[in-house]
């Protein structure tokens, strides 16, 4: 079959991701896979600035993974987690160690359902505790945390929601710690961290006994890479600990090694009491996602009753294949030392990515390990948000000469506006050179300074 009549099939039959229909654009065909790069049906090849989802951190085309997923699939393709199997017990270990601490783990297959897992295990945990009234979650705006009805819930991008309204109740939002963009209009000279204050004063306008958790990310990711101040998350943990809250992290995008740490939140001196991990788990050779608990939390579900227990259940969560993929992925990262190259590679990007700044409509660069976000704007001065149609002409133009980038797409009305980077891990310098050339040159030739 011809790539046209591929194409045409594809048209036909396939409902995509985010994807306009009508716009005229066609999807990406891709074929192959290798290292960071992938490779379309017309042999093109492209740089993937943006790790497929944010996900594949380890690079592509790794044969000891597939190796790995065919051993276990022949010796064992599937055991429920009503019982138990071998793989499950050594990613469970792996992960504690990672996590330096004692955390159990609830397997799913995606960070929506991890997220979900969270909230549910969270109500019930205090309505076990005498605390039957604390069923409310506090998010911020412009964060993702998935797209189930509750995870979309704590979502804070009003256009991801439009039109599936009303979602699950009980989900509050406070001003995100958008440092450019400040919602208190200060400057970093002298922020007193207002965005935090928000986060207590909810907690006492809704009643802190109405308040099960607060889930935040260590970086915004998909709303914009929104970076906190070193002593944010350590503030939020006391306030957390001050009124009972749970303080769950999603790591789903910012764990295992993206931001330079084993976990994201690993870099703000932070323990928290639910942590929700996808994507980079298994560098996306395979679903897999995990609520981790801390034991004096599962504790609460050991108690004797008919509904003391945790009434939940996933049919191909923790899936065999799956969580040895998740264990050799965890093992490459370590004998490659990735975590040290993200972070060795992560302060190169950054401080090559500020040549972008010397033109006029990039307004600000934020990174963070593998994670950047580069701030379009019609103007520097007003810090009017660039059209987002124009920021589209940028991403299709650097795909056109071999690169993958993203941005912040559906997220708020106007805000729309940030080209976002988050390379695999096993990145060289070369390549980031050649990032950087392709997007100064694109953004150079759409506005010339």
């Amino acid at each position: 079959m011809n790539d046209k009549n591929w194409l045409d099939k594809d048209k036909n039959l396939i409902w995509h991701s985010m994807f306009r229909y009508g716009s005229g654009k066609e999807p990406l065909l891709v074929k192959k896979a290798e290292g960071i790069n992938i490779i379309d049906e017309k042999d093109n090849h492209y740089v993937d600035g943006l790790s497929g989802l944010w996900c594949v951190n380890i690079g592509y085309g790794r044969e000891e993974m597939a190796r790995c997923t065919y051993d276990q699939m022949v010796e064992m393709s599937y055991t429920a987690l009503t019982n138990s199997h071998l793989p499950a017990v050594e990613l469970a270990d792996k992960l504690n160690k990672w996590l330096d601490d004692e955390y159990v783990f609830y397997f799913s297959n995606s960070g929506s359902e991890a997220n979900e897992t969270a909230f549910k295990l969270a109500r019930q945990y205090h309505h076990q505790n005498d605390n039957p009234g604390r069923y409310k979650f506090i998010s911020r705006y412009r964060a993702y945390h998935g797209s189930s009805f509750a995870s979309l819930a704590a979502t804070g991008q009003s256009h991801r929601k439009y039109k599936y309204e009303p979602l699950a109740p009980g989900f509050l939002h406070i001003p995100p710690p958008d440092c450019y963009r400040c919602p208190f209009n200060k400057e970093k000279a002298n922020c007193e961290l207002e965005c935090v204050s928000a986060l207590e004063q909810t907690i006492i306008y809704e009643n802190k006994n109405t308040i099960a958790g607060v889930i935040m990310e260590p970086v915004i990711t998909g709303g914009g890479i929104l970076v906190t101040r070193d002593d944010y998350f350590k503030k939020v943990e006391e306030i957390c600990n001050a009124h009972g809250v749970l303080f769950i992290v999603d790591e789903v995008i910012c764990g295992f090694g993206r931001m330079g740490n084993r976990f994201g939140y690993m870099q703000y001196n932070v323990s928290p009491d639910i942590i929700t991990m996808a994507k980079g788990i298994t560098s996306a050779y395979l679903p897999l996602s995990v609520t981790a608990v801390k034991r004096s939390i599962f504790d609460k579900f050991k108690e004797p009753g008919d509904y003391e227990h945790f009434r939940h259940v996933n049919t191909y969560g923790g899936h065999p294949a799956a969580c040895k993929v998740a264990v050799k992925n965890m093992e490459i990262i370590e004998e490659e030392n990735l975590i040290d190259n993200t972070k060795k590679m992560g302060n190169i990007l950054e401080k090559k990515l500020q040549i972008l700044l010397n033109n006029k409509n990039v307004g600000d660069i934020r990174c963070k390990g593998l994670l950047a976000g580069i701030e379009m704007v019609e103007d520097k001065k007003t810090k009017k948000p660039l059209k987002e149609e124009k920021v589209g002409q940028i991403i299709a133009e650097c795909k056109d000469k071999g690169l993958i980038i993203g941005k912040n797409s559906d997220t708020i009305a106007e805000y729309n506006n940030i080209l976002t980077l988050a390379p695999p891990l096993i990145i060289s310098e070369k390549d980031i050179d050649f990032i950087v050339d392709i997007l100064r040159n694109v953004i150079s030739s759409h506005f010339p300074s």
